[in-house]
């Protein structure tokens, strides 16, 4: 037999910002920017009570803005949730630009990775031997293999 669903109890603030990650401060201004995509109930008292699926989005906005989306765009994003159905095309454009630079952000540090890496290798290498010679280190005059008196065999 199938259990009857019951809706989960409704979370306090402290709650959501723990289980987000997010901190009260930060949940508050989410809700007075319009980036959530419903209203937030109250308490008799005035308390925010939120709903798990109010923490499901947070989460989905948590990782979008981790990942760099503009506050604009993640307004946009949930204005357009909102509104409800017909404006689809327009919510995968955001996110598939979105996509997009992440993407080029990923490719940059993996270039920059690639370059430590590098580097990584050269201190091993010269370690390895016992000897310093041949990378960088600050010279109390001038040398004329480079601006930064390193050899070319540490030049980047």
């Amino acid at each position: 037999m199938a259990a009857i669903e019951t809706p989960a109890e409704p979370l306090a603030i402290g709650e959501v910002a723990e289980r987000t990650g997010l901190s009260v401060h930060a949940l508050r201004f989410y809700e007075r920017e319009g980036l959530l995509v419903g209203p937030i109930r109250r308490t008799a008292g005035g308390r925010r009570r939120y709903t798990t699926l109010d923490v499901d989005w947070l989460l989905i906005c948590v990782k979008l803005r981790e990942s760099g989306m503009p506050l604009a765009d993640l307004k946009r994003f949930a204005e357009l949730v909102r509104h409800g159905r017909g404006n689809e095309a327009e919510r995968l454009r955001l996110l598939d630009a979105h996509r997009q630079r992440v993407d080029a952000r990923i490719q940059a540090l993996e270039e920059c990775r690639s370059v430590i890496t590098w580097k990584v290798g050269v201190y091993a290498e010269h370690l390895a031997r016992g000897e310093a010679d041949g990378l960088w280190a600050p010279t109390p005059e001038p040398r004329t293999q480079g601006l930064s008196g390193g050899s070319a065999s540490d030049s980047p």
